[in-house]
């Protein structure tokens, strides 16, 4: 992003990035907390009033160096109050549009799921593999090909597990995959986009400005 500042605390509309998210997730009904997994020294957390969102909000300084370790310091504290049976969301802080609908299908959808699932997107694009010299080795056939977002929900007990044998993943579906089980994919659309670029910051604005309105 060319910033110092962690994006997830980059501006959006007059708050940090992830309180767009977090104000979706608090919101929600069904959902009961809403955990924060931070890294330990994490200094810039403090500097910002959440108060808006209510007491579903709770901050966990126990984040690790991959997605992965997050989660599962996550997970792992909250041993003591979660059942193992409980739905757990994760969800990239990076994702600040991320709406009450696409929530809402991701749980009603996966609520009786026997693994559960995660929202994504159908490879609409022509994928091209490159050689070492960025030139094009060859085309990837895009059918039943899905892009990976955020929100994946699974149950705590299954989820903990699954990423205790497998470190190594980029995201909770591919941890519950490596265990032999089948995520479900849920449809969710291209406005729940990523910011990875500081063109994406614009596009965000853009969306959340027009959802708004």
């Amino acid at each position: 992003m060319g910033s110092e500042r962690p994006k997830q605390y980059l501006a959006l509309l007059g708050r940090p990035l992830i309180h767009h998210a977090l104000a979706v997730l608090c919101a929600a009904p069904e959902i009961d907390k809403v955990f924060v997994v931070l890294s330990l020294d994490d200094q810039e957390w403090r500097k910002h009033d959440w108060s808006s969102l209510g007491a579903k909000l709770v901050p966990l300084f126990c984040g690790g160096a991959t997605r992965a370790d997050s989660v599962l310091g996550g997970l792992r504290a909250l041993a003591d109050v979660a059942v193992q049976s409980d739905w757990v969301l994760v969800h990239d802080a990076a994702r600040p549009c991320l709406a009450p609908w696409h929530v809402d299908k991701l749980i009603h959808e996966l609520a009786h799921d026997e693994v559960g699932g995660l929202l994504a997107v159908p490879v609409a694009d022509t994928l091209k593999r490159a050689d070492d010299r960025r030139h094009v080795e060859s085309t990837v056939a895009r059918d039943r090909l899905w892009q990976a977002q955020t929100p994946q929900m699974f149950r705590y007990v299954m989820l903990r597990r699954a990423l205790e044998g497998c470190h190594q993943v980029t995201d909770e579906a591919s941890a519950i995959e490596a265990a032999g089980l089948h995520p479900r994919l849920i449809e969710g659309d291209a406005t729940n986009l990523k910011v990875t670029y500081p063109l994406d910051l614009h596009l965000a604005e853009w969306i959340l400005k027009n959802r708004e309105g």
